[in-house]
């Protein structure tokens, strides 16, 4: 093997191996022994209104492609505020500071009804792919897009293609997120450690399977179809939350509009939210508020 090359990960000392995984992780468990107003099981629903960014992110511009992503602000959203003020429940609402530029009336809906508006990045890039540099000034111009747009400064992110970089965890921590949503090391809410240090950053961990896009996600030129049946996924949807409410736990759910708010995806969450609130008490919450309420809990 030539001198210039760099080690296999079986090569690695203990130290390489050791940092890699040391550098993000989980530190304590930040379930509360008590939900607000005596709820089982806390819920935080959530939606990426990622629209046309993922293609202009790709450099695609055809008019194909931005128009599947134009139907998640202008159909989809409109769909899903009104099924949401239905069930009077409460969401977040991740958007890429270019999608709020594109739509900013769809700002405006989101805090008129009441619901929480989050970073996700710029333009959803591949923050991994960036450096320092670049990645902190995208974080933070999202950041001051979203304040000005929506009048409140965000106080949660989660990364644009779920990830971080070496250099993520610390960007948040300077600019001052109280919360991530963008890990998958637990089923309830943790705080998140920076190489073994308490960070005072709570993390509502995601999940792939409570995602909708591994089910229904469509690339055309691609081998990425949809193969799941709504009713299929709503099955797993509601085994999933009877699971947190039989823990005590959070049931936390991410949507993309431009994927579930088709007619046959927004009747899934429609039938979803009515198993969940007719299993009893339960807290139906902002992903702030549960950051708030479980670290509260946990001082």
């Amino acid at each position: 093997m030539s001198t210039d090359q760099a080690p296999e990960p079986w090569q690695w000392d203990e130290s390489v191996w050791r940092e890699a995984v040391g550098r993000v992780r989980a530190g304590r468990d930040l379930t509360p022994s008590h939900w607000p107003g005596g709820a089982a099981v806390a819920v935080a629903i959530s939606f990426d209104s990622d629209h046309e960014t993922p293609a202009l992110r790709d450099g695609h511009t055809s008019p194909g492609l931005l128009a599947a992503g134009e139907y998640g602000a202008r159909v989809a959203v409109p769909r899903l505020l009104a099924l949401l003020e239905r069930h009077r429940v409460p969401a977040t609402f991740f958007v890429p500071a270019v999608s709020a530029l594109l739509h900013p009336a769809e700002i405006t809906a989101y805090r008129a009804a009441g619901h929480e508006i989050g970073v996700h990045g710029w333009i959803h890039e591949r923050n991994t792919h960036l450096g320092h540099t670049d990645e902190r000034d995208l974080t933070l111009r999202s950041l001051d897009t979203l304040e000005r747009l929506a009048g409140v400064r965000p106080t949660g992110i989660r990364t644009p293609s779920w990830d971080f970089s070496h250099h993520t965890l610390g960007i948040i921590r300077e600019l001052g997120f109280a919360y991530d949503s963008s890990l998958m090391a637990a089923d309830e809410p943790y705080e998140l450690l920076a190489a073994g240090e308490p960070t005072g950053i709570v993390e509502i961990p995601v999940e792939w399977i409570r995602d909708d896009a591994p089910y229904f996600a469509m690339a055309r030129y691609a081998g990425l179809r949809p193969y799941t049946p709504p009713r299929e996924v709503l099955r797993i949807w509601t085994d999933e939350f009877d699971g947190a409410r039989a823990d005590g736990g959070l049931f936390q759910l991410t949507l993309h509009p431009a994927i579930s708010g088709h007619r046959s995806r927004a009747w899934l969450l429609d039938e979803l939210l009515r198993h969940i609130t007719a299993s009893g008490p339960v807290w139906f919450a902002t992903h702030q508020q549960i950051a708030a309420h479980v670290l509260e809990s946990a001082r």
